[in-house]
């Protein structure tokens, strides 16, 4: 399926504080501007695939959406795999688009937890709640420590990963965060959970996205101006919760990656820019290290080379990731991967000809890949 499917088109809202916005408003807009980035009518749309919002879960959302949009897909429905549910969709549209079940598929995402109900940030998660590992950046810290005692990983080792995130956002005008962090503020910044700061965790953000997918035979049909080819995807999906784990540093995205770099026909060396789940710093670093692009127990060091500037090894969340663009969980990323390969980008690599992308959900339970190309 190497370079059958095409990304044709994006678009997203605003991200941050978005007051009395609906996700379903939210979808609209998103929507409505990757039909039009694509340069597509609404009519040629046949398949809706929806990430079902985090902050309410809705029976039949995909059908809500739908029948605000005006559509009667083919294909359709509401994912549920956490942060990695985007790229799912992705696969799943083009799997569907090759099967001759749908020809122009829309994948969206929005999420209203920063005006709206913040419910799901605030319960507890799991038995152990009641003996004070409360929540999702609980686990996420227990994972970071364990790294740590493994692997030598330093604090300021994860914090040059906030810091070149944040970098990059400051420079993207969309950024819900456009504000730079130095070392001294990192460590300015109080901890959550130790060794987690306020600065390691992502953003709470309001906000939609995106993409419609269509074969690359259909885009040059519809003359689309600027479809960016899949060329590979994959998912890795781990049923153990993080107490039942037999080693706290090791997640399926190894699997994962294996699965879209076999589609794709590449190795981690052809790799040019990466945008890599960051809902937390030691997500990122652990990501890198299962995909190859740095060696495991290394990867953090290798933020204190600055190899992952634009002009770096490895450009990082060139927009800011979700720690400085928005924390909407990652169909911005794929985005941005698009924005790079066409070219665009604020903080464009030059030169770059693949980008791989990541999507992870739950307490590291669910994870997906996508490599994009020219």
């Amino acid at each position: 399926m190497r370079g059958k499917t095409v990304i044709a088109g994006i678009g997203h809202t605003a991200f941050g504080k978005l007051p009395g916005r609906s996700t379903v408003s939210l979808n609209i807009e998103a929507c409505r501007k990757a039909v039009e980035d694509a340069g597509v009518s609404p009519r040629d749309v046949d398949a809706l695939l929806v990430k079902v919002p985090t902050s309410k879960v809705e029976m039949m959302y995909g059908q809500k959406l739908a029948e605000a949009m005006g559509l009667e897909p083919r294909v359709g429905g509401v994912w549920d795999q956490g942060g990695a549910s985007n790229i799912s969709m992705i696969g799943m549209a083009a799997m569907a688009i090759e099967a001759g079940q749908c020809d122009v598929a829309l994948v969206a995402l929005a999420d209203n937890p920063r005006t709206g109900t913040r419910q799901a940030y605030e319960k507890g998660w799991g038995d152990d709640a009641v003996f004070g590992w409360f929540s999702v950046v609980a686990s996420y810290a227990m994972i970071a420590r364990r790294h740590m005692h493994d692997h030598g990983t330093t604090p300021e080792q994860l914090a040059r990963i906030a810091i070149a995130c944040r970098e990059h956002g400051a420079a993207n005008p969309d950024a819900q965060l456009r504000k730079p962090l130095t070392m001294d503020d990192y460590f300015a910044s109080p901890f959550v959970v130790e060794p987690l700061r306020r600065a390691d965790c992502c953003l709470i953000s309001d906000g939609a996205a995106a993409v419609v997918v269509m074969s690359a035979k259909r885009a040059r049909e519809l003359g689309v101006p600027a479809p960016v080819p899949i060329l590979g995807f994959g998912q890795g999906n781990s049923s153990n919760d993080v107490t039942l784990r037999s080693d706290l540093t090791e997640t399926k995205a190894d699997v994962s990656a294996q699965t879209a770099y076999a589609m794709a026909g590449l190795e981690p060396e052809h790799i040019d820019v990466a945008q890599i789940y960051d809902c937390f710093t030691i997500t990122a670093l652990m990501t890198l290290e299962a995909y190859g692009l740095c060696p495991r127990g290394h990867g953090a060091g290798l933020f204190e080379e600055g190899g992952f500037g634009i002009e770096g090894r490895l450009p990082l969340n060139t927009s800011g990731g979700l720690l400085s663009e928005t924390g909407m969980p990652g169909l911005q990323l794929v985005l941005e991967g698009v924005r790079q390969m066409r070219g665009v980008s604020c903080n464009q690599r030059k030169g770059a000809r693949s980008c791989i992308v990541s999507n992870q959900g739950g307490i590291m339970h669910t994870h997906s890949t996508l490599i994009l190309g020219q």
